[in-house]
């Protein structure tokens, strides 16, 4: 009995741990002159979930790929690639188009150049044999180069005066839009996860890719994917980035990558592959989130922010071990 209630104790475990950081935070939370508690304020929450929107859209896909077994580090090149393209598009081209149809196709164009990326790092990946963290290191450092030689190494700024530019800032950074970005790729990648057949596939694959070889399962088509959905997050990302900082930066999105592997981690996904939810990764998403918030709140130095976080990495992979082993 007790062996089956700290089972169902660890399924539960990102939850929980979602649980006490709240309560941390209502606890440890400044006041304002009040008495109010700030971290309550329903400013300061949906701040939250605004701030870790890029993270959390990038952390949705990233789940895909460590599911199947893979990993993808060049998720935060990708995202500064994203914000520098569709910051050129926006300020440098002319193609006399009304203003919501240069809008739509800036944003389509960027967005299927960083897919396209994905696919190459999933077709290289499953043609080459290439491991995935050699792979998508190799691009992280490419995709990076790229963006900077592209603006030659500038930033774009836009957004400050009245012009197509500065309408898409407006629309882009609006707070409960891209909420409403972040809750239907959540509900999206959960369906596609827990509800198709692609799902089972990527589970399928990693939990033993060769016995996935045998039965006949599509490795790169799944493969090729996951990580193009990965390029897809990024790009999309990196439009929501390049609107919030009214800029295209290509030294942007620097450790992104890391961030969202944590959110994935945190939320109860085996970097062995096979396991994990999409659910999972919102509650890591949101742990990371509220954490930071509260640091910043407390202001503690970002030094001993990061410091902080490191731990609570470590912690959730060594629950994951501990799980593993008593099953």
């Amino acid at each position: 009995m007790i062996r089956s209630f700290i089972s169902r104790l660890g399924r539960w475990q990102s939850v929980l741990g979602l649980a006490l950081v709240f309560i941390l935070a209502v606890i440890f939370s400044p006041h304002a002159h009040d008495g109010s508690i700030i971290f309550l304020a329903p400013g300061n929450l949906t701040d939250i979930l605004r701030q870790q929107s890029e993270i959390g859209i990038m952390a949705l896909a990233m789940t895909l790929v460590i599911i199947s077994g893979g990993i993808d580090l060049s998720v935060g090149s990708v995202l500064a690639f994203s914000a520098s393209l569709v910051a050129m598009l926006l300020v440098r081209w002319q193609p006399g188009l009304p203003e919501t149809a240069q809008i739509g196709l800036a944003i389509v164009a960027t967005v299927g150049l960083c897919t396209f990326l994905g696919v190459i790092n999933g077709s290289i990946i499953h043609r080459l044999r290439i491991q995935p963290f050699i792979m998508t290191l190799a691009a992280m450092i490419g995709v990076r180069g790229l963006a900077r030689w592209m603006t030659q190494n500038n930033n774009i700024d836009f957004g400050f005066g009245h012009d197509i530019s500065a309408d898409f800032a407006s629309i882009f950074s609006n707070k409960f839009l891209v909420i409403g970005l972040w809750g239907a790729a959540a509900v999206i990648f959960y369906l596609l996860l827990e509800r198709t057949v692609f799902g089972r596939y990527v589970r399928a694959i990693g939990e033993n890719e060769k016995a996935a070889i045998y039965t006949g399962l599509p490795i790169a088509m799944v493969k090729v994917t996951v990580y193009a959905l990965c390029g897809l997050a990024a790009g999309l990302a990196g439009v929501i980035h390049a609107a919030r900082s009214y800029q295209g930066n290509p030294n942007d999105g620097v450790a992104y990558e890391l961030d969202a592997i944590a959110a994935v981690v945190i939320g109860g996904t085996s970097l062995a592959g096979g396991k994990g939810s999409i659910f999972g990764t919102i509650v890591g998403t949101l742990i990371m989130g509220i954490l930071t918030n509260l640091l910043r709140l407390c202001l503690i130095d970002a030094n001993m922010e990061l410091i902080i976080k490191a731990v609570i990495i470590i912690v959730a992979v060594w629950l994951q071990l501990e799980r593993k082993a008593r099953s």
